[in-house]
């Protein structure tokens, strides 16, 4: 591991201009390229503690060894050469998108004599104009069909076009009017090549011309009597609106634009393009990229951006380029965007409409997308099988942990403050097992103190089955064992024999989202119950981090390690499974507040009611002129919402009418042993697929 400041250059040295930055290591291989507006700032932020970089720069710059720059004039030419730079080192800890699939185009090749309509995949060939992507080789295979009746563009190899010209015979497509024979002599050269812009054309979007103009000889056949050419003549036009009907309108003014959407966690990005032309979706593509450096949704889109338009130009670069984020800057990106094509490209984010539409359709294709490329780790035996026995070696288990709980703790400032258990057996989810629980008994945000309780709460049951020889000794002991486990409604889980529901098995590991604090508490919790045979370890928010009890440092396991997918997929189900929950009790608490009375209070000023003062409590004891501290509060409402909590009696306390529990304003205190004092058990019920 080097040392940065063993390479760091001299301050003095790095000019304060735009440029491009190479980091290599000590086999002088390029690791990482980079551009900046000014060298002299982007490089400083390089050379600082390394305890206040990200952890992959601080990885970066510790594998480094060396670092140049090259000066250009304008953010524009760094752009470009930054890509220039990144394809031909294919540096490790670069942002690279990989096609999650082979996509198959529709090719013209113009740059022949005779052009040739075919399916092409990989990389783009010089004078070939392409269309698509598509999902599959057959949909173009289809539309090629039915625009060949009025394109007849040689479809054929180079082979079978030889021995044609050779045996004077055209092909069968020849035969039945489906290509015009020009390796037979029956169109010329220039004819045919007429034919190729034609079809090219359509395929662009510039339909409604060409059907204008058909439908005009068709009249005109008609007109003459020369009714076979005008039969032959409908017939073209059904053909091409049934090709055109393969692809719904999706933008009515008739846009040619890209739609870029990225979804993203911690680790790893999926990127969804839409090429819409003449309003209709004409192809879509997908990548899936490691996240090895710290980066921004916007600097995800300029990467995008750079693969996606790097090798294009002219037409292939649309007018309008629609994406989530913007990259910063902007004006470098679109000026670059504006040389590609030649003319001016606008890059925004939409806002309303069909376009905003559009948009959230590709989001939800990359979200899916990334999600896909999660769960093809899952459904496969042997990956489950290596990604436990890496987490095994990696904390030093004795053996693979077969069973995996995770702990989550959720809240909305301080408020509201549940949390999620999560079980995955073998590698895989087992929401039967799922428990969800509520915190209550102290005041403010305190993970720590949450996650000790949770913890506690949850080895104790475990620890009283355990212990049960099948009977109950009396009433009270039954009452005393069966404690938590009551759902909301104050029935008792049982099972199909009538015994309390239970938690089947202890975990040979359990993860807590969180860092040391959180490892700690939980290991307390084990500690004070005398449980020392269960595996205890955090992982932290950027997930590289992986916390064991007593360890001053983390373990960071590789970012293509399987056992770190499945700890993130642990985390992520703990985490959704708790928000989930809590939004629901958030939901249930405003629906049963007296501000609902209010006449014109939504939920955005309820919410920074609450925000304000606090609880319920607090406000109603504020003054008119307190209330109107507010923002968006104004005297008026303020003497409504007086009254309106004047009149509510402070003294009941809310009842959800669905589930009969108690909606507490302020949270309860803590007894002795740890458990709320307040009578009622907490709600703690199994995990719903939600």
């Amino acid at each position: 591991m080097a040392d940065p400041s063993s390479y760091r250059p001299v301050p003095g040295q790095i000019p304060d201009s735009p440029g491009v930055y190479r980091f290599r290591d000590e086999h002088r291989r390029v690791i990482y390229v980079g551009k900046a507006k000014s060298l002299r700032q982007r490089l400083a932020n390089y050379f600082q503690d390394l305890a206040n970089l990200h952890p992959r720069t601080r990885t970066m710059v510790t594998t480094a060894a060396s670092v140049e720059w090259t000066v250009v004039s304008t953010e524009v030419e760094a752009l470009q050469l930054e890509y220039s730079w990144i394809k031909e080192y294919d540096p490790r800890f670069n942002v690279k998108y990989r096609d999650d699939k082979s996509y198959p185009y529709l090719a013209v090749t113009m740059n022949e004599e005779f052009p040739r309509v075919q399916v092409m995949r990989g990389h783009k060939k010089k004078g070939v104009r392409y269309f698509g992507p598509y999902a599959h080789a057959w949909a173009i295979r289809d539309t090629v069909d039915l625009l060949l009746r009025v394109f007849p563009v040689r479809t054929c190899s180079a082979g079978v076009f030889k021995n044609a010209a050779r045996t004077g015979r055209p092909c069968l497509l020849g035969y039945i009017g489906k290509c015009s024979a020009p390796c037979v002599g029956r169109v010329s050269a220039d004819e045919h090549r007429e034919l190729a812009e034609e079809f090219s054309d359509f395929m662009a979007g510039r339909t409604g011309t060409y059907l204008r103009r058909l439908e005009k000889q068709m009249t005109e056949a008609a007109e003459e009597m020369e009714y076979e050419r005008a039969a032959r003549l409908r017939d073209d036009i059904e053909a091409l609106k049934k090709a055109m009907e393969k692809n719904a309108v999706v933008l009515a003014d008739a846009t040619d634009a890209d739609l870029i959407a990225v979804a993203e966690d911690e680790l790893e990005a999926a990127v969804q393009i839409f090429h819409v032309r003449g309003g209709r979706v004409r192809g879509q593509r997908g990548w899936v990229t490691d996240k090895v450096e710290e980066i921004t949704t916007g600097a995800l889109v300029e990467h995008a951006l750079q693969q996606l338009y790097g090798e294009e130009t002219g037409d292939s670069v649309p007018k309008e380029v629609l994406v989530p984020a913007l990259p910063d800057p902007l004006e470098p990106v679109q000026d670059w965007l504006t040389g590609r094509r030649g003319s001016n490209v606008s890059l925004r984010i939409p806002q309303r409409g069909d376009k905003k539409a559009l948009m959230e359709t590709v989001a939800r294709n990359a979200q899916q997308a990334l999600v896909l490329h999660k769960t093809k780790r899952a459904s496969d035996l042997t990956t489950r099988s290596r990604a436990l026995e890496e987490i095994a070696e990696a904390l030093d288990l004795d053996s693979a942990p077969l069973r995996i709980e995770c702990y989550d703790i959720s809240h909305l400032q301080g408020d509201d403050v549940v949390a999620s258990m999560v079980v995955f057996e073998d590698g895989l989810q087992r929401k039967s097992e799922y428990r969800r629980f509520q915190i209550k008994g102290f005041e403010g945000q305190d993970d720590v103190r949450s996650m000790h309780e949770v913890i506690t709460r949850r080895f104790k049951r475990y620890l009283a089955e355990k212990e049960k020889t099948g009977e109950w000794v009396d009433e009270a002991s039954q009452e005393a064992a069966l404690g938590d486990f009551r759902d909301a409604s104050g029935n008792t889980l049982t099972e199909d024999n009538g015994r309390p529901k239970k938690f089947a098995y202890p975990p040979q590991l359990v993860v807590v989202d969180g860092g040391r604090p959180q490892v700690a508490a939980a290991k307390k919790a084990l500690d004070e119950l005398g449980i020392d045979d269960v595996a205890v370890c955090g992982l932290a928010k950027r997930l590289e981090e992986v916390w064991l009890p007593d360890d001053e440092d983390p373990v960071v396991l590789p970012r293509t390690s399987e056992g770190l997918y499945l700890l993130q997929r642990v985390r992520d189900e703990a985490h959704r499974f708790a928000i989930t929950y809590q939004r629901t009790k958030r939901a249930k608490r405003f629906r049963s507040s007296p501000l609902d009375d209010v006449p014109g209070l939504g939920d955005t000023r309820k919410q920074a009611l609450l925000k304000h003062f606090g609880s319920l409590k607090k406000l109603r004891s504020a003054t008119i002129d307190q209330i109107c501290e507010v923002p968006g509060i104004g005297r008026k409402t303020a003497e409504t919402i007086a009254v309106a909590l004047a009149q509510a009696a402070p003294a009941a306390p809310a009842v959800n009418t669905a589930t009969g529990e108690i909606m507490e304003e302020e949270p309860g205190t803590m007894g002795s042993t740890g458990e709320p004092a307040t009578a009622g058990a907490p709600d703690e019920r199994r995990g719903q697929e939600t």
